[in-house]
């Protein structure tokens, strides 16, 4: 039985579809990486190489009212952020949907962390 690996792109965590797991997937359907919460939506899925996935957001919850809600690519480019002493963005500013936080989003990237590390 062959084996798909896809790299997660937001933690690059191997997601591993079997032909089975292929078979019950049509585009539409959604997967959530077990890593980092990160939904993606199955775009292609043709036979051997051609399956494609796209980045739907990182399920995460906040700090201040402790409700989980999606960072999605367009509440990011949405969002202000704040640049580091070397000019280099290091946070994004996010508003939580629930109870209307400012919150600052700081993407690690250490191979096996939880969701986006926040602060309110």
């Amino acid at each position: 039985m062959a084996t798909l690996e896809i790299d997660c792109p937001v933690c690059a965590e191997v997601l591993e579809l079997s032909d089975e797991d292929r078979a019950d997937l049509h585009p539409g359907d959604v997967i959530v990486c077990d890593s980092c919460h990160a939904e993606m939506e199955v775009t292609r899925n043709g036979g051997g190489e051609d399956f494609e996935l796209e980045l739907l957001g990182i399920l995460t919850v906040c700090p201040a009212c402790g409700e989980e809600f999606d960072v999605t690519e367009d509440l990011l480019a949405a969002s202000p952020t704040v640049t580091g002493p070397d000019g280099e963005p290091s946070v994004s500013v996010v508003t939580c949907p629930h109870c209307r936080a400012r919150i600052e989003l700081e993407f690690e990237e250490e191979e096996g962390e939880n969701p986006p590390d926040l602060r309110s």
